[in-house]
């Protein structure tokens, strides 16, 4: 299996249900990410044990609280000159690296790609409320950070993650990196497995579209600058 220069970061807080798969899924993967940073929330279950358990896994045990400051940790703690992010609980495919990569490698303008993904329910779960049972047929565009490979400069260029938000922070990536017109590629291959299941906070509709409103009122807000600007 081919080392490549990609750092791999999986933001957790009490995982111990679903870390194990998670991690398995990177560790089997194609192309071998370089290292695999799992940055702990400051768990109280056994997630920091099953993280050290790995003799190709880093874990840093996070000082202050929120996903998007564990994702911002995990940036500046990397080494890679790309970097990957997944939930704990999702299942990357084993093409997910070798894919991403080779199209990068053969596309130097591109700061980033993503790719398709496809939910699942967990075996005797039912979907958070307010989730729509549709979206579990078919596959799906992943505008999220699980399908994300990025240029480790991007997020010089765009900045890091939005620690005011305690959700939709990817949203609100997302949308700078348009803004800004950052070169990027959705990739038409499937290559992620999302899961659902009881404890989903990312799928937690009402606290989700609250931070998107946030989220798009900064995207407006730097539109009506940048027109400014020009004037």
């Amino acid at each position: 299996m081919k080392k490549t220069n990609v750092s791999v970061i999986i933001a957790v807080r009490n995982g111990e249900r679903f870390l194990s798969e998670a991690l398995k899924s990177v560790l089997e993967q194609e192309y071998l990410p370089d290292e695999i940073i799992v940055i702990d929330g400051n768990s109280t279950d056994k997630t920091a044990q099953i993280a050290r358990s790995y003799t190709d896994v880093s874990c840093v045990r996070q000082k202050n609280k929120g996903i998007s400051d564990a994702y911002n940790l995990g940036i500046k703690t990397a080494k890679g000159k790309f970097i990957a992010f997944l939930s704990h609980d999702d299942l990357w495919t084993q093409d997910k690296l070798s894919t991403q990569l080779k199209y990068m490698e053969q596309h130097p303008d591109l700061q980033f790609t993503i790719a398709y993904f496809k939910y699942f329910l967990e075996k005797g779960c039912q979907p958070p409320p307010g989730f729509r049972k549709t979206l579990l047929n078919g596959s799906h565009i992943g505008r999220i950070m699980e399908t994300l490979v990025a240029r480790r400069e991007v997020f010089d260029r765009v900045g890091f993650f939005d620690t005011t938000l305690s959700t939709a922070e990817d949203v609100d990536w997302f949308s700078r990196t348009s803004d800004m017109k950052t070169a990027m590629a959705v990739l038409p291959n499937l290559l992620l497995n999302k899961r659902v299941h009881d404890k989903n906070i990312s799928l937690n509709v009402e606290k989700n579209n609250i931070n998107l409103l946030k989220a798009l009122r900064k995207s407006v807000q730097r539109k009506k600058q940048a027109a400014n600007n020009m004037k």
